[in-house]
């Protein structure tokens, strides 16, 4: 009698599926689908699948068709080990721990932590480092002209494709004192020279609050725009001709305080307002040459509740606000919740908005003094730039 071939015992030489059959070609085009944690991870299981992973080629067009991914840095001013932070994978849907080597060991609690445009940078009253987004090869530049902490810092492309960082405002120290007569500098950085740019001043409009503290920017059709989140000033500087543009107010009537993001082909404004029915969380749509601002998305009332557990008056003040792409972020910087989240996703397609909650943090998160958040793309080039940074990433996805 002949046997089925469902009901056979299974035979090494012939149900094992050999993948080298599929080819190379196929072989990246599954790879490609996969979220950037696990195609680190598929790096490793053989060398084929590690030399597709770590070709350029793959890795610019894999990187350029990811979402950006959202962090969390949390600093403790008085126990530095207790520093911790996350990322936030949208496409895989999980929160990733960082191990701390990717990160320099605080110096001062003057030092302040910022992330963009694929990058992490840190910087003090004397230093400005740099390093590739969970690389961990970190860079210290030549000396800014104006040293300063808690600066905004933008990365964009110059005529020829390379990277340029601007940095823009902060608090200037001398002696360990606020210098209140700073200039609120703008600086242009090329690491291939090595060499810092002073460009034209930030507005005087921003001096009340010029730290990231109390501005947000976006980076926007080769403009680095300044926005103040309690005082709705804004103004852009035209990466080309370096000059800073009119400033002008962008409060929709009834908003508390809102946040500039750069979102797709628009420029969005998110905010807290009063409405009829009580506070709501909204996004307007910014037309970039008249200022003028149409709404766009509401989040649903207990998606914004779920993000709080008290009733006192002024909790909605801990609501911070980032994005990228076609995301929107929306979280609590209270540690009383462990930093709960929602995200609005944009569709690429019809311009539709959907909300939901992002999942909890994957551990507890220690108390810190300041929390520092961002978006930005993820380089698989520069995850495999450099071989001693693999280990690194790789114990950041296993």
């Amino acid at each position: 009698m002949e046997v089925s071939a469902l009901s056979r015992e299974p035979s090494p030489q012939t149900d094992l599926f050999n993948w080298d059959h599929l080819g190379a070609d196929l072989t990246e085009h599954i790879l490609s689908y996969l979220p950037i944690r696990s195609i680190v991870r598929a790096a490793a299981v053989c060398k084929l699948w590690h030399s597709i992973v770590a070709a350029s080629s793959f890795a610019a067009r894999v990187s350029a068709a990811k979402k950006p991914w959202f962090f969390l840095y949390g600093q403790n001013n008085i126990f530095l080990k207790n520093n911790q932070a996350f990322a936030y994978d949208p496409e895989a849907n999980e929160w990733i721990k960082l191990p701390t080597a990717l990160f320099p060991w605080p110096s001062s609690q003057e030092q302040s932590f910022i992330g963009s445009g694929g990058f992490f940078f840190t910087t003090t009253s004397a230093r400005f480092s740099y390093a590739p987004i969970l690389n961990g090869a970190w860079r210290e530049t030549s000396p800014l002209r104006f040293s300063r902490c808690n600066p905004l810092v933008g990365v964009y492309s110059d005529k020829l494709g390379l990277p340029r960082f601007i940095v823009v405002g902060g608090v200037r120290f001398i002696g360990g004192l606020v210098d209140i007569e700073d200039r609120l500098a703008v600086e242009i950085y090329n690491p291939w020279s090595d060499s810092w740019d002073l460009c034209p001043p930030l507005p005087a409009d921003f001096r009340s609050g010029n730290s990231s503290q109390w501005l947000c920017s976006a980076l926007f059709k080769g403009k680095f725009y300044v926005f103040g989140i309690y005082s709705c000033f804004v103004s852009f500087f035209d990466l080309t001709q370096h000059y800073w543009s009119e400033v002008q107010t962008l409060r929709p009537p009834g908003v508390l305080f809102s946040f500039l993001v750069s979102c797709q082909d628009q420029l969005v404004l998110a905010g807290l307002w009063n409405s009829p029915l009580g506070p709501s969380f909204n996004l307007w749509k910014i037309d970039e040459k008249t200022m003028e601002f149409s709404e766009i998305a509401t989040m649903p009332q207990e998606l914004l509740y779920c993000l709080f557990d008290s009733d006192e008056d002024d909790k909605f003040a801990s609501l911070k606000c980032v994005g990228l792409g076609n995301l929107i972020y929306v979280f609590n910087e209270e540690h009383h919740r462990n930093y709960p989240a929602c995200v609005c996703e944009i569709s690429n397609d019809t311009g539709n908005c959907s909300w939901r909650k992002v999942p909890n943090l994957p551990v507890t998160a220690n108390r810190f003094h300041k929390v520092i958040s961002f978006c930005s793309t993820i380089s698989l080039g520069n995850i495999f730039q450099v071989e001693g940074a693999e280990p690194s990433m790789d114990q950041t996805v296993r």
